[in-house]
Parts: structure tokens; sequence; C-alpha cells
């Protein structure tokens, strides 16, 4: 089965399992989307959906929360870990947004990763969830499952993102980074992972 075959099965399978993902971090705009993605590092998301809604609670907008203070902030967010780093990327990025962009946080790559404690994931999810932009985020789940499934033996995310964005249509990315996500939480974990039960893993594994 060549790439193209497999990455063609994957997709039908995804839609099948989930034909409407949705984005598991919980926003109500770009500015409190790039937030939520910035603390979900090293953080489940879970565990930031349980923190955001009291640091929006005190500050949605960039212009509130550079009322706040990095301690304020850092008091609120610590559950997510990192939280003094964290807490400095969030007022500085807020500030950044006031001072350079109007508020607004920008639609362009560039101008994104230029943002405190903002990578290339990050701006990955807030470009195409916030603005429907291509972009193909990859995090440690999609890195894996490229590599499980024979797609990308790329040693870094970047690598896997340049052969995922080969393989697939732009036209699927938005769903499919949220369908590689859910389907490698529910079916295909890093641990205790049985190929022959697990719907994609039985017809297209490749040794690891």
């Amino acid at each position: 089965m060549t790439k193209k075959e497999k990455a063609k099965l994957i997709r039908k399978i995804l839609d099948d399992l989930f034909p409407s993902p949705s984005i598991p971090l919980a926003h109500s705009s770009p500015y409190t989307l790039l937030i939520a993605v910035l603390l979900s590092a090293q953080c489940t998301d879970v565990r930031v959906n349980e923190v955001t809604p009291k640091l929006f609670k005190k500050a949605s907008t960039p212009e509130e929360m550079v009322k706040l203070s990095i301690e304020e902030i850092g008091s609120v967010i610590k559950p997510c870990g990192l939280w003094k780093a964290k807490s400095k990327a969030i007022w500085n990025l807020s500030n950044d947004l006031i001072q350079k962009h109007r508020s607004k946080v920008p639609t362009s790559f560039e101008k994104l990763e230029e943002l405190p404690g903002v990578g290339h994931k990050t701006a990955s999810v807030v470009m195409i969830q916030a603005f429907h932009k291509p972009a193909f985020p990859v995090d440690t789940h999609i890195h894996r499952l490229a590599k499980r499934w024979g797609l990308s033996k790329g040693k870094s995310v970047e690598q896997t993102e340049r052969d995922l964005k080969k393989l697939f249509p732009k036209s699927s990315w938005e769903k499919l980074h949220l369908q590689i996500i859910y389907f490698a939480r529910k079916y295909c974990p890093a641990r205790g992972h049985q190929i022959k039960t697990c719907p994609i893993c039985s017809l297209v594994s490749s040794p690891e």
C-alpha cells in the first residue's frame, strides 16, 4: 500500500469515527483560543479547560489581561504547569497585541510567531481554527501516529508536518488534525497499544 493509498484509507476511517470533531479547548474568540493553546503546552486539555474559565472571568481581552499582574495570572494558571513562564508570556503577548496589533490577534504566521510564548504549533492551531487558513498543527500524538502509520519518518514535528501536508488535501487539514488527536487518545495510545484491535494500525501499521 502506498502512502497516498494509506492516507486515503485513513481519512475514510477517521471520517467514519469522528465526522465532526470539535476543538477540545474551550474558547470564545481568537484571543482566548490563543491563550488556551499556549496553556496546553505540556498540559492536558481537560486541565486547561478547568483553568481557563477562571482566568477568562478575570480577563478575556488583552486590555483586561494587562491590568492583572504577572503574579495574579500565575496564581490562576498554576495547575497548568510551567506557570511562571506561561504567565509572563500571557502578559507580554497581551501587551504586544495592544501596542502592535490594535488588540487583535494577527492573522499571519509571521506575526503570530513573533508574539511571546507562541511557537509554530500554537500559531498553526490559531491560524486554522480561529481564521480557517491552511495549517496542519502537529502535536506529539500526530507525530507518533504519522510514524506508526508509515506516513512519515520525520524525526521532528516540522518534518512530519511537511510530510502530512503532501499526503492530505488542504481542505481536510482543519478537521483531520483534530480527528487524529481524538483517534490517538481513544484507540492508539503510546503505551499498551494493541495493533490487532486498532481500527487503523491493524490495516496500515509500520514497524516501530
